[in-house]
């Protein structure tokens, strides 16, 4: 465990759904339904084949987009518009979380899977677009999604981060795996999922990300 490498840390880098915003708003949600109706629309097939399909791109692929760019040729842009278009309201302004964030020594990045458009509507909406230095999306990947290496490796070049002074937060544990490899502190936020056992790649296993920031920052 690297627990004690948490004072050298200058650089956060954090996961966005359901991660800067607590799995227990169901927000999320709103973004699984339209991806199951773009690919329901977009092959003319019922809700339950969607889904099925939607499901399995996810699990041989690591996200849904992969699957569909590489089995059927569907363009990332006019998937990842349709699926964020999405109504905030169900997200509350995450005042706490920002003064805890602030508090934090040096960089503040976000890493997602998600689109860069998505990204800042989500921060702005929590309050939290001032707290980040950069946002490195899906298209800064190449549209190679977490938990390939590929994107953290560019996350590092692009960004130009120490990995022994950087820690990643997210909330899919399979995720911090690259990160451990690459030597940066892990911490997983451990909702309501399967992956109940402690995995050697996770550093910091907690269960409410402002509270523990809080711990961290003094």
């Amino acid at each position: 465990m690297r627990t004690s490498r948490l004072s050298a840390i200058d650089c956060w880098i954090f996961d966005l759904d359901n991660t800067l915003y607590p799995e227990s708003s169901h927000f999320f949600d709103q973004i699984s339904r339209r991806m199951t109706e773009f690919i329901a629309g977009h092959f003319a097939i019922d809700a339950v084949t969607a889904r099925a399909r939607q499901k399995a791109h996810y699990h041989k692929y690591g996200t849904t987009l992969r699957g569909l760019m590489i089995e059927d040729g569907v363009a990332p842009e006019a998937f990842l518009d349709y699926v964020h278009d999405i109504d905030l309201e169900q997200l509350e302004p995450a005042d706490r979380l920002g003064l805890a964030i602030d508090k934090l020594p040096g960089i503040k990045l976000v890493h997602t899977n998600g689109s860069r458009a998505h990204a800042e509507r989500v921060l702005g909406r929590l309050g939290l677009s001032e707290k980040f230095s950069g946002i490195f999306d899906i298209a800064a990947a190449d549209w190679i999604p977490k938990p390939d290496p590929v994107g953290y490796h560019r996350l590092r070049q692009t960004f130009d981060i120490d990995p022994s002074r950087a820690c990643m937060i997210e909330d899919i544990v399979v995720n911090l795996k690259p990160a451990s490899e690459a030597g940066m502190v892990t911490v997983w936020i451990d909702g309501r999922r399967a992956e109940a056992e402690d995995q050697p790649y996770v550093d910091h296993r907690i269960q409410d990300l402002t509270a523990w920031l809080e711990t961290v920052a003094g």
